[in-house]
């Protein structure tokens, strides 16, 4: 099941950016946000914005999505949880 909703998560992504830092967010299952397979994906996205060292001022649980499986038994409602990080760059 955790494949399953990792594998239609949108994964890692830039929400709001300047030139000074950001914020990413991604999807995250019951193992945590630590161990969600696109925290590594929103740290190089953090390194690739900054070109380099950044450092993170911020990050927690944010807004989830909801969505509705259609299959042959009915509708299922799957919630996806995520996380937010904010961060600077350090230049």
């Amino acid at each position: 099941m955790v494949l399953f909703l990792a594998g239609c998560g949108e994964g890692a992504k830039l929400v709001k950016t300047d030139e000074r830092g950001g914020t990413v967010m991604y999807p995250f299952g019951p193992r945590g946000s630590l161990l969600s397979p696109f925290r590594q994906d929103a740290l190089k996205l953090m390194a690739d914005h900054c070109r380099g060292p950044y450092r993170i001022v911020r990050e927690g649980e944010t807004k989830s999505r909801s969505r509705i499986n259609e299959n042959a038994a009915g509708g299922e409602v799957i919630e996806e949880r995520r996380w937010g990080m904010e961060f600077e760059c350090k230049q």
